[in-house]
């Protein structure tokens, strides 16, 4: 795994992006490689411990999350969301998902916490994004920006309004779910999202960068992140815009901050079934039911535009075909809107992650993950 560098470079210098930070380990074999800057003009280069907005890779965290207030025995799989979230109490349904949002019935059942975790609680995004209740949906749902988000009491009042896309539990949708779970991971610790995670999860494995913000002190390790523009990769924000202070909405779907190594450190955890050292985090079947798929192959099919045809699990896609030679059975882990992308593979001891500062253009991951996955398969 020498070449990792390499890689990156020659990414780099093709102007795909700016600079990238990126994790190899099979085992006890570990590569770990900085290339490139922090920016286009090339005035602060990447390092290993560059911190990047990590985006949709944060849900696999808020899933693990939740599993400990399960095994803390505050709430079960089985639960009624609306016990801590009563906004939830009554939801209605549209009769057809891509239907007028005013023709509704009620839901046949509760919203249940799996239901939350596994994203088919009838909130979130489907391939077709024109149906009247998906256009509303966006509002509730600015991508990268949780700081455009308004305090979780007044967002969760306002999902309410809005009806489900399906019956609880008939269908996976993408990303709301993970807003909605961060609410009710506050709810039931009885405490806000950010002070749960940092003594429950950060601390204990010491993730000592990830959070919802960046301490004035380290914002120098913030790189700029960027969107494609008509003439070449645009500014998109600032350090010192939204992540130098703490949002109004600490946003579980994807508003974490972190590092290469203190996701490394959080994959450890998961291949050791929930230990970290001579510590344990969680236990071996939470972590098997996090990264179990939880789908029906109709369900996986209609989320193709994101899953492209593998399944879910809590928090993150599993591996169910082998298509690619990066597909293992049951390599789990997710991509991030802002150019990121984790994985772990219990088969076969490996971890991989890229972080980059370039925003996807499509729920597709780009190409320059396929050849990082490529790479990691074959080096």
């Amino acid at each position: 795994m020498t070449g990792l560098h390499d890689f990156l470079q020659a990414r780099i210098e093709a102007g795909v992006v700016p600079g990238a930070v990126a994790l190899v380990a099979r085992g006890d074999e570990v590569a770990v490689a900085a290339a490139g800057y922090h920016d286009v003009q090339a005035t602060v280069p990447m390092a290993r411990d560059s911190i990047f907005r990590i985006a949709s890779i944060t849900k696999p965290i808020i899933a693990v999350a939740a599993m400990l207030l399960v095994e803390d025995g505050l709430m079960a799989l089985e639960d009624p969301v609306a016990r801590w979230l009563p906004e939830l109490a009554a939801p209605m349904v549209l009769r057809r998902p891509d239907g007028p949002v005013d023709d509704v019935v009620p839901a046949a059942r509760p919203i249940t916490v799996r239901d939350v975790l596994d994203s088919r609680a009838g909130y979130g995004f489907p391939a077709d994004f024109s149906w009247p209740a998906v256009r509303l949906l966006l509002y509730l749902q600015p991508g990268v920006r949780p700081d455009l988000l308004p305090a979780p009491d007044p967002w969760l009042a306002r999902l309410a309004g809005l009806p489900l896309l399906y019956q609880p539990g008939e269908g996976w949708l993408y990303n709301t779910c993970y807003d909605l779970l961060g609410v009710l991971i506050a709810r039931v610790a009885g405490r806000p999202l950010p002070e749960f995670l940092a003594e429950r999860l950060f601390e204990p494995l010491g993730m000592l960068d990830t959070g919802f913000e960046v301490p004035a002190g380290k914002l120098h390790r913030l790189p700029r992140c960027y969107q494609d523009g008509q003439s070449g990769l645009e500014l998109m924000d600032l350090p010192d815009e939204q992540w130098s202070k703490p949002p109004a909405f600490p946003s579980g779907a994807g508003g974490l901050v972190s590092t290469v190594d203190d996701w490394f450190a959080f994959a450890r955890m998961l291949l050791a079934g929930g230990a970290a050292g001579d510590r344990r985090v969680l236990s071996p079947d939470s972590v098997r039911l996090i990264t179990t798929d939880q789908l029906t192959s109709a369900q996986r099919e209609a989320g193709r535009l994101f899953l492209e045809g593998q399944g879910w699990g809590f928090g993150g896609s599993v591996d169910v075909e082998v298509l690619e030679p990066w597909n293992v059975p049951g390599r789990y882990g997710w991509v991030g809107g802002t150019g990121t992308a984790a994985h772990i593979s219990a088969a076969t001891g490996a971890v991989t992650i890229l972080l980059t500062q370039r925003m996807m253009a499509s729920p597709t991951p780009p190409e320059l993950m396929r050849e990082f996955w490529r790479y990691a398969a074959t080096a």
